[in-house]
Order: structure tokens, then C-alpha cells, then sequence
């Protein structure tokens, strides 16, 4: 075609002005989602975890915590369990499972998971000690911490039942009201 015009490359001011722009847009996307480390403080909890298998035969108290990422009540207490799987690394495990991950499934089946967040507390030997349903305060956390790290009775706290061995007459295994896994508090 004769009389249609041929596109010109583009020259070198051109090409460098639309890699700058490039190069400044996905800066400023980087930025606004909060930069290269944007992984939320459950997501980091999430990778940082110990498998529960580990978590359970290796010689330290355990707190497993069953969550799904689109539960708003286990987003609120990530901080405080990201915090209290720093400080305590070296004496608790801190394990997350999702229940919405197929591959956990017979966790959630053999812990009963009701709702969540559920945590289920194991002393060092990995017997199971108790479980709490729904949001815990960061004090609350370090209560029940601390409580397995020196092997004591777990604290009084609305919503946390202990866990005793089926021997005995009176064996009692405390319950909280039963609801779906999928739920929560």
C-alpha cells in the first residue's frame, strides 16, 4: 500500500523514557503492597512452622493452631502468635494448620477441630494437655506458654478445657460447645 504510512521504531530517548516508566511503576506497586517482605504475620507463621508430626516428638511443648486465611479472628491474633513464636522458639513449637488444606485433613479429623482459631496444647513428650476455641489475647497466649513450657496447670481462661487420660473413673475430657471445623468464634 502505497499511500498508508509505515510505522518508525521508536528511537533511543523513547525506549529509555518507557523503561524508566516501567521500571517506576513497579517500584510504586512494590511500595504500596508493602515491599518485598509483604507476607502477612500469618503467612509467616504458615512457612515458619514446624511439621506437626516434628512439632509433637521432639522433646518440646507444642501449640498447634488450626486456621483458615479467610477467618478474621485468626488474622487478629497472628501478630500476637507471630510474637509468641519468636519468643519462645527455642522452648515452644508453634505449628499452623490450615483447614482448609486437604493435606491436614486427618489432623482436623483427629483433633476434633469445632471451630477456629483452635489451639491444642501438648506437653514436651506431645501428650495432649488441652485445646482453646476462639481469639486469645496476646497475655492469654503467653499464659498458656508459659504454662507448657514449665509444665504446670494450664491457666482459667473462658473457653480453654483440659485434657486428661481416659484412665480412671472419673476421667473427664473438657469440651467446648461443638460447632463445624470451618467455623469460629
Amino acid at each position: 500500500m502505497a499511500g498508508s504510512p509505515q510505522p518508525r521504531p521508536l528511537g533511543r530517548l523513547q525506549q529509555v523514557v518507557l523503561v524508566v516508566i516501567a521500571v517506576g511503576l513497579a517500584v510504586g506497586l512494590l511500595l504500596m503492597r508493602g515491599g518485598i517482605q509483604s507476607e502477612t504475620p500469618m503467612e509467616q507463621l504458615a512457612r515458619r512452622s514446624v511439621e506437626p508430626d516434628i512439632a509433637l516428638a521432639n522433646g518440646k511443648p507444642t501449640l498447634i493452631e488450626f486456621y483458615a486465611d479467610w477467618c478474621q479472628v485468626c488474622r487478629e491474633m497472628a501478630p500476637a502468635m507471630l510474637e509468641l513464636e519468636r519468643s519462645t522458639q527455642n522452648r515452644l513449637d508453634v505449628v499452623l494448620v490450615n483447614v482448609d488444606n486437604p493435606r491436614w485433613q486427618d489432623l482436623v479429623n483427629r483433633y476434633e477441630v469445632n471451630g477456629i482459631p483452635q489451639l491444642n496444647l501438648f506437653s514436651a513428650d506431645g501428650q495432649p494437655r488441652g485445646k482453646s476455641i476462639g481469639l486469645r489475647k496476646p497475655e492469654e497466649l503467653k499464659a498458656l506458654s508459659a504454662a507448657l513450657i514449665d509444665d504446670q496447670p494450664l491457666p482459667q481462661l473462658r473457653g480453654v478445657g483440659s485434657i486428661s487420660s481416659l484412665e480412671g473413673e472419673n476421667a473427664v475430657q473438657a469440651t467446648v460447645a461443638q460447632a463445624g471445623p470451618r467455623s469460629h468464634s
